[in-house]
């Protein structure tokens, strides 16, 4: 099989090549460019699975960054384990055909316990007095300790959170070589975050937009110059497109004010009962997952959806078998936002009340995705030498919060989800294998036999 490269550069757009990414428009000139139509939902872990596998998330079981696990009646996101992903990935079935055939998987979703021969992904250190270290995992465990000893640790506060930056991108992109050079997978698959920040954060017109466009146009200059002198075919692709948003709907807000949410008091704050809930929402950016424990109000909870400021589609059973969203994972329904609104997990109505985890970057302790953690509160008065203060009390040994995540959920500016009108926001796909990409428009699911041609011809 031939050796290939897929890099994954979260948020890249048709409408984004342009001159804030010089080294790209002039390589993408040399072959061929595709919009991607995505599936619903378009975010991360949903797009990745069917990238990996051909598949729609009612085959392989992705159907969001989270969602309700009605056997633990829990609410996670974030979760690393490969064996939620339930179907055949595409580096599986090239080992049936060649056994020479390796994968490696540089921070790209559900990359533990995976079937691929290295990996590496967030991994923090969550030690017993409640710090949280920065560190990776990795298989085989000894590579985490190779990379981290050549690059530094992972830097994981820069991967997510307040101080996000180009770091992280380029830590990512140092380790692949690395993983290449001492390894030379077949197929390596590279995911670089960068994009995702600041156009959730500002929105697709901020000043800041031109310089992190610049900043990822370097990171893979420098990778694609690096495979390509290794023989190594190169395939550019994202996930998504983010567009600007002005509207937050607080849904689990709503159905609380109609009765539907179990609220647990704990130290005077409040946490959400899922399960003893008689419906409540999982919010994942531009969708939500609605489930509905007391099925006798399945209609008047759809009622209340209709009646809801900012939803645009609101799928139940049948519908959701049109976007292949029709699993057990999704819930009774799914709803999604009109182009300028997303949705908040916030259920509280007292911001006294909300749980103290609502201030702090916390991915798995959330029922819901959280890009309001890429802000610190501006209301902080000194906010450097708060900050300062807590880490002094962290390297000291002592029990500290970094509390300091705004609770205001006007400040985020971008957000994605929902399949965007226009083909510019759309995610893309990029390779020099003209023969491959004939086609300017692609469903996401043909993805992954693109990908499978460039291994095989």
């Amino acid at each position: 099989m031939k050796k290939t490269v897929v890099i994954n550069v979260v948020g890249l757009t048709p409408s984004l090549i342009g001159e804030n990414t010089p080294f790209l428009h002039q390589w993408a000139k040399q072959g061929s460019l595709s919009s991607i139509n995505p599936v619903l939902p378009a975010v991360t872990c949903s797009l990745q699975a069917t990238y990996l596998t051909g598949k729609y998330p009612n085959e392989h079981g992705i159907v969001g960054n989270g969602w309700y696990f009605e056997e633990e009646c829990e609410i996670k996101f974030w979760r690393q384990s490969n064996k939620l992903v339930q179907a055949e990935k595409i580096w599986e079935k090239a080992k049936k055909i060649d056994r020479s055939f390796t994968c490696a998987n540089l921070f790209w979703w559900y990359n533990m316990y995976s079937t691929v021969d290295y990996s590496v992904t967030p991994r923090p250190q969550y030690l017993a007095d409640g710090r949280k270290m920065p560190d990776c995992y990795s298989f085989p465990a000894d590579l985490r300790d190779k990379l981290q000893e050549k690059l530094g640790i992972f830097p994981l506060f820069d991967f997510w959170g307040p101080r996000t930056s180009i770091k992280s991108s380029q830590w990512i992109a140092e380790a692949s070589k690395l993983v290449e050079e001492w390894h030379s997978p077949t197929l390596t698959l590279i995911y670089l975050p960068h994009l995702d920040y600041n156009f959730q954060r500002h929105g697709t017109q901020h000043p800041s937009i031109p310089k992190d466009l610049r900043e990822i146009d370097q990171v893979c200059q420098d990778l694609i110059t690096f495979y390509e002198k290794r023989a190594t075919q190169v395939v550019v692709l994202s996930e998504y497109g983010i567009t600007d948003v002005n509207h937050p709907i607080h849904l689990n807000r709503i159905l609380r004010q109609h009765n539907y949410l179990a609220i647990r008091q704990e130290r005077g704050l409040e946490l959400l009962d899922a399960g003893a809930s008689k419906a409540f929402a999982v919010a994942d950016h531009q969708i939500a997952h609605v489930y509905v424990n007391d099925k006798n109000e399945l209609n008047k909870v759809r009622a209340i959806l209709e009646n809801t400021v900012g939803i645009e589609l609101i799928l139940g059973e049948k519908s959701k078998a049109e976007f292949g969203l029709n699993h057990s994972r999704s819930g009774d329904f799914v709803v999604v936002a009109d182009k300028d609104s997303w949705f908040t997990y916030y259920y509280w109505l007292d911001d006294k009340k909300a749980p103290d985890f609502a201030r702090i970057v916390d991915i798995h302790k959330k029922p819901g995705y959280d890009p309001v953690e890429m802000f610190a509160n501006p209301k902080i008065k000194l906010l450097p030498l708060v900050v300062a203060g807590k880490l002094l009390k962290k390297k000291l040994g002592f029990r500290m919060l970094m509390d300091i995540i705004p609770l205001d959920a006007t400040l985020v500016k971008g957000s994605h989800g929902r399949i965007p009108e226009n083909e510019g926001d759309r995610p893309l796909l990029i390779s020099k294998r003209n023969d491959l990409l004939s086609e300017r428009h692609i469903n996401s699911s043909t993805v992954f036999d693109i990908l499978w041609k460039h291994l095989i011809s």
